[in-house]
């Protein structure tokens, strides 16, 4: 760590195995809570590194930005925070893409605008840049698929 990072340390219980949910929801539920218990909101958390490779150094990669659609589905429920979900909810879909020359899927919503019965696995994709939210300091942004023209 450099002399400007700041390690958050917290700890939170919950009654792991009786809820009869996946173990991506129990891990939800343990980090937001070690983060509300170090007094920190989840927004001001940049990156977190797994555990024992804290000391591990990170380092910058450029990726292919398109590829082909691998996988997708539209979800009809509102996730959990932190996920930041519109008032009413609106559906969304998660397009799974494997990169051209990574041959690594990366998973990212479809961009707006795209219709998701428009879409079939297999069609040529690429990322663009999309705003999440803006706050009164800040625009935050998201990668989005969209499919290439044919």
């Amino acid at each position: 760590m450099s002399k400007n990072d700041v390690a958050i340390l917290g700890a939170g219980m919950h009654q792991w195995g009786k809820w009869g949910r996946n173990f991506a929801e129990y891990g939800v539920v343990a980090i937001k809570d070690a983060i509300k218990d170090a007094g920190v909101d989840w927004k001001d958390v940049a990156i977190s590194h797994a555990p024992g490779h804290a000391d591990a150094e990170l380092k910058e990669v450029a990726l292919s930005n398109t590829g082909k659609l691998w996988s997708y589905t539209t979800n009809h429920y509102k996730p959990p925070e932190p996920y930041l979900a519109p008032d009413p909810f609106v559906p969304y879909t998660v397009a799974a893409v494997e990169l051209d020359n990574e041959k690594m899927v990366v998973l990212g919503q479809l961009a707006d605008g795209v219709d998701p019965t428009d879409i079939e696995v297999g069609m040529d994709m690429k990322l663009e840049l999309a705003t999440l939210y803006e706050d009164d300091e800040n625009e935050y942004m998201v990668w989005k698929w969209r499919p290439v023209p044919a």
